[in-house]
């Protein structure tokens, strides 16, 4: 150890000490109401979060000095390490300063209900793996559960980070380029702040999906397991096993198909089979839905809002979408098949060249899709960066990224729709660059730089 970083590590770990001690004592001698006078809950302020976020905080800068006292940064991991604590600082202070979350409270009204015998509400539109779960910590309250899944959340988050890094090196990133497009990714994106603000799943099924690939085919088992589950969060990542079907790999069906089945089986376990017949009911409900929102930006909310100006009746308006997403599968199909015999994004297996279009038909299939929903996209436009070699294409891309990930969340018709767009040029900017030959100039420049500067 370095003596001034031991010092910073001992210190923190002295402060630390001192803190559980004095609470522990205070708690003690008067209770709950003894640690109320030591905290003052803000007007504007989840006192929960607001503790939640203060304490991942200070464990964050633990380990930060405990790593650097122990010389476990180093030149090799530095920028990597770097990134991940910037990004995890930044987002513990956006998200402490949030005052309302949003969408737990569906799983805890649906986990609620299943311990209470009653259907799932028609406002839970998963498999019921999750409210299952969650059962288990009703007995928290409302803020209890909050907190738990806000953790559950910073952790998926923290997850992400490396495991997005690790996904391009696997698509031939150097460490250096994926690095940095993780970290400029992270830290302005529209989605990923919805899907934090509003304790979405989405992350907890993007590190599934990613686990999914980056053990594949090495542990079959494992690569399978955790697509069942990440399919079982959300069913829109089952369009991802076309992708894996592709190989003729009958092992990882095989435990595909049984790792499905078996987390399927303890919902039943626990509440029968009702709790999947909700789940059908509650999809056909979505379905009929006759208005729209516009921070809905699926082919469905679109089409809807357009009824009342050209007289369109809403049976008329639900064929139209389903024909709209039979052509986009039409199209990413044929941008799969191109993109796989071109080699377009890995000369290493069929899997990670079909996975990128096959992004975006799972997220704008849906009869619903949030702007939150941008992060399923996250792969197909951040591989893009290797394809694209002119100009022209490079507007294109830009308007699109611009539109998915940096623009807010807005009510306005129609640029909400924005993000309705963008995956479908990304998927148009797929197919026009699936015969490029190697990396595109701006990644070869951008490697070359970063060789130079950070070595």
């Amino acid at each position: 150890m370095k003596p001034p970083l031991q010092t910073a590590f001992k210190s923190w770990l002295v402060i630390t000490l001192l803190v559980i001690a004095s609470l522990t004592a205070i708690y003690l001698r008067n209770g709950v109401d003894g640690l109320n006078l030591f905290i003052q809950q803000w007007p504007l302020s989840n006192l929960a979060i607001t503790l939640a976020a203060t304490t991942l905080t200070w464990l964050l800068l633990g380990v930060l000095f405990y790593m650097l006292a122990n010389e476990k940064i180093h030149a090799g991991n530095a920028l990597l390490m770097a990134g991940f604590f910037i990004v995890m600082f930044v987002y513990l202070n956006i998200l402490r300063e949030r005052l309302r979350y949003g969408d737990y409270h569906y799983y805890l009204e649906a986990a609620t209900a299943l311990a209470n015998g009653q259907p799932l509400p028609d406002t839970y539109l998963y498999l019921p793996l999750w409210a299952t779960l969650l059962q288990y910590i009703i007995p928290l309250g409302d803020q209890g559960v909050l907190v738990v899944l806000w953790t559950v959340n910073i952790i998926a988050l923290g997850a992400f980070y490396f495991l997005l890094v690790t996904i391009l090196e696997r698509y031939n990133f150097s460490h250096h380029f994926a690095v940095f497009t993780t970290i400029l990714f992270l830290l302005v994106n529209a989605p990923l702040l919805r899907t934090l603000g509003f304790v979405q799943v989405n992350l907890l099924v993007m590190d599934l999906v990613f686990l999914s690939i980056l053990t594949y085919p090495k542990n079959t088992l494992l690569s399978a397991l955790t697509l069942a589950l990440a399919v079982h969060l959300k069913t829109s990542p089952a369009v991802l096993v076309l992708a894996f079907l592709l190989e003729f790999n009958w092992r990882w069906l095989f435990w595909f198909a049984v790792s499905f089945l078996l987390i399927a089986a303890i919902p039943v376990l626990t509440d029968g089979i009702t709790p999947y017949l909700d789940y059908l009911n509650n999809i056909k409900i979505l379905t009929q839905i006759p208005d729209t929102n516009f921070h809905d930006t699926s082919f469905d909310s679109f089409l809807r809002f357009l009824n009342p100006f050209l007289g369109i009746q809403i049976a008329q308006t639900r064929l139209m979408a389903l024909a709209a997403k039979i052509l986009l599968l039409i199209a990413t199909l044929a941008v799969m098949t191109k993109n796989i015999r071109a080699q377009s994004f890995s000369n290493e297996n069929k899997l990670l060249n079909a996975i990128p279009p096959l992004f975006i038909i799972m997220t704008l299939a849906s009869p619903i899709v949030w702007d939150h929903h941008g992060i399923f996209v996250t792969l197909s436009f951040l591989l893009m960066l290797k394809r694209i070699d002119t100009p022209n294409l490079w507007m294109w891309f830009i308007f699109a990224y611009i539109l998915e990930y940096i623009l807010p969340s807005f009510d306005f018709f129609p640029w909400s729709y924005g993000r309705l767009l963008a995956p479908i040029i990304v998927l148009w900017l797929m197919f026009q660059t699936s015969n490029n030959s190697g990396d595109s100039p701006f990644i070869t420049s951008s490697n070359q730089w970063l060789a130079k500067h950070m070595a």
